[in-house]
């Protein structure tokens, strides 16, 4: 089926900056240019939008370069650097907009050596973008220590949200979207993957993995063995020529895909939480403990044994007993 295409056009009127500039007199807000100003294309506008000094976490496609935003095209046509996670992948979005600036590298090997010089800059008032390969910056991706710096210095940092693979498995995946929890990648080896997924095998949301195709196989089998009998989705080159979303139980798809070899591109897996009745049988009485442990530290025995009670499903009296044995052990 071939894909839609949309055109988008710049409306009229004054587009507010939602970053403040640092003076003595509180924050001043700056304004854009007039959009109205500007060609109705979904290219980079004319005129250089002005914007204040910070970092600015853009977000960028996961596959289908049009679906990057008019206000991140702004930012990455007004930073005076771009802070890529790959400079070769980000040049091909630029290239595509005819967007220029200086483009340096970001990443997980160089990112001790690069923050001191970014935040070096930042704080001698350059606009800096930070962007990843694909997607939001941050969520499986560096950046996370940069943004904390930046806070600590005193520095502006705002984001300009658009697409996630993450996000977009979860409402493509039929699967229950108001809890969710977001695992990212799991272990590559075998025992530690396993023992992550018996982690978060008891929690009663959407569980959300990225895998690589060469380990998707293998993981899939890990998860029917671990997490049992669960529905699930494998969501691959999503907004792209050829997404592919297979549905169906982990068993079925681990056996799918060790039949079918190992796909190519980005995948996500979105997996089915545990029921209610399955989480409280996976708290083990460890858990238990670990919990009244917890909760001793600032209740009374009475008022940790009910709270940890109501929380994992367990008889109020087996609790409360397995309180009182903890508090005389700390005495």
């Amino acid at each position: 089926m071939p894909r839609r295409q949309f055109a988008h056009k710049a409306g009229g009127g004054k587009t507010t900056r939602a970053i403040s500039e640092r003076g003595g007199q509180g924050a001043k807000r700056i304004e854009s240019v007039d959009r109205s100003k500007q060609a109705a294309s979904d290219d980079v506008p004319r005129e250089k939008p002005r914007f204040a000094a910070g970092l600015y976490i853009v977000a960028t496609p996961i596959g289908n370069l049009r679906d990057i935003t008019l206000r991140a095209l702004d930012v990455l046509a007004a930073a005076e650097i771009v802070a890529c996670e790959d400079t070769r992948v980000t040049e091909k979005l630029m290239s595509r907009y005819g967007l220029g600036g200086q483009r340096l590298p970001y990443h997980e090997h160089n990112a001790e050596g690069m923050r001191p010089l970014l935040l070096e800059k930042l704080k001698a008032g350059a606009v800096v973008a930070l962007v990843s390969d694909a997607g939001t910056p941050l969520i499986s991706d560096p950046g996370f220590k940069l943004v904390r710096a930046a806070i600590a210095e005193g520095i502006a940092v705002t984001t300009l949200p658009g697409p996630s693979a993450a996000l977009a498995a979860l409402v493509l995946s039929g699967l229950p979207s108001d809890r969710f929890f977001f695992q990212g990648f799991l272990p590559p080896k075998e025992t530690a993957r396993r023992r992550v997924l018996g982690e978060i095998a008891p929690l009663q949301a959407t569980l959300i993995v990225y895998e690589t195709g060469p380990r998707l196989a293998p993981t899939l089998t890990d998860m029917a063995e671990v997490l049992g009998e669960r529905p699930a989705t494998v969501a691959r080159e999503l907004t792209k020529l050829y997404e592919e979303l297979r549905r169906g139980s982990l068993a079925e798809l681990a056996a799918h895909y060790a039949t079918a070899g190992a796909p190519k591109g980005e995948i996500v897996i979105v997996i089915g939480g545990a029921d209610e009745a399955a989480a409280r049988a996976a708290i083990t009485d460890d858990d238990i403990d670990a919990a009244l442990e917890a909760a001793l530290a600032t209740m009374s025995v009475k008022d940790a044994s009910t709270a940890v009670a109501e929380a994992t499903g367990r008889p109020r009296r087996e609790v409360y007993q397995r309180a009182l044995a903890l508090a005389a052990r700390g005495e």
